[in-house]
């Protein structure tokens, strides 16, 4: 029974979707988080893996308030890119474990509108955007051959709160929302991001991954699919990011492309609408 650790596992939204596959396909799982200790001590962090002796660590644990990185630009260097230059750093040390780290489509500028592959240069323009870039860095130079960097974008799933869920949270409530029509991405369902990076861990493949469900939309195509399939009575009505200012700056077009993750599946990855289906209709969907 091959070990992991889960670092974001107990509470997250890729941790528990992880730790909810992997148990599902026979592997012992550790969850480890911040209410477990301090993640920067690296004594600390040092004897959990230790203690853990994991065959794969799996890092879902970020600074993800993205327009809060703004106005706290170390603490979010500190969780998106000291972490994993850490974990990196000891499992090397050790000289035993595979390291997947998440990270994200923000690593992009977004100012094309054609897919982003994993060879393209990314030219983040937020904070987040820049401390997520620093830690994929981060890893792939510390252990770059027993490393896994995972992109994925725009997720939505159980056991956290995400934007399909506030969406229609509102849209219960009121007979109108207002969503932004302009910004283009990858919704991604935290389960199929989970049992594609089963996949990846257990192949060992190392390097840089896009993983997302096919396709793309809008925030507001998204909200409107949600909107659609619940049959709710109420409008989804578009604005600009102009009308909806926020402080960091997001990619106007961040889709990933996922050639390479289908070639390595052996099929191309499931689109988005039928993944929000499974989400909001199969709750206990099947995990393996």
């Amino acid at each position: 029974m091959p070990n992991a650790l889960v670092l974001g596992g107990a509470t997250g939204l890729v941790g528990q979707a992880l730790a909810r596959v992997l148990t599902a396909n026979g592997w012992h799982v550790e969850t480890l988080g911040r209410t477990d200790g301090n993640l920067l001590d690296i004594a600390f962090l040092e004897s959990r893996l230790t203690a853990a002796a994991p065959d794969v660590v799996f890092n879902a644990v970020a600074w993800t308030q993205v327009d809060d990185a703004e106005e706290h630009p170390d603490e979010a260097l500190l969780l998106n890119r000291t972490l994993p230059d850490a974990l990196a750093r000891i499992l090397s040390a050790q000289q035993r474990g595979w390291l997947v780290h998440f990270s994200t489509d923000f690593v992009f500028s977004g100012q094309r509108r054609t897919p982003w592959t994993e060879e393209d240069p990314p030219c983040p323009a937020s904070v987040y955007g820049k401390t997520k870039l620093a830690g994929e860095q981060a890893v792939l130079n510390t252990l770059p051959e027993r490393s896994s960097v995972i992109r994925s974008a725009w997720l939505f799933g159980h056991g956290r709160k995400n934007f399909v869920d506030t969406v229609l949270a509102a849209c219960r409530q009121r007979d109108s929302v207002s969503v932004v029509h302009d910004q283009t991405g990858s919704p991604t369902y935290s389960l199929d991001l989970a049992h594609w990076s089963l996949k990846i861990a257990e192949k060992k493949a190392a390097g840089l991954w896009h993983a997302v469900n096919g396709g793309q939309a809008t925030w507001c195509e998204l909200a409107s699919e949600a909107n659609a399939l619940m049959a709710f009575p109420c409008r989804v009505e578009p604005v600009t990011s102009a009308q909806w200012p926020q402080k960091a700056v997001r990619p106007t077009y961040s889709v990933l492309d996922t050639t390479k993750l289908g070639n390595f599946l052996g099929a191309p990855v499931r689109p988005w609408p039928l993944a929000l289906r499974d989400f909001l209709f199969s709750e206990h969907q099947a995990d393996s």
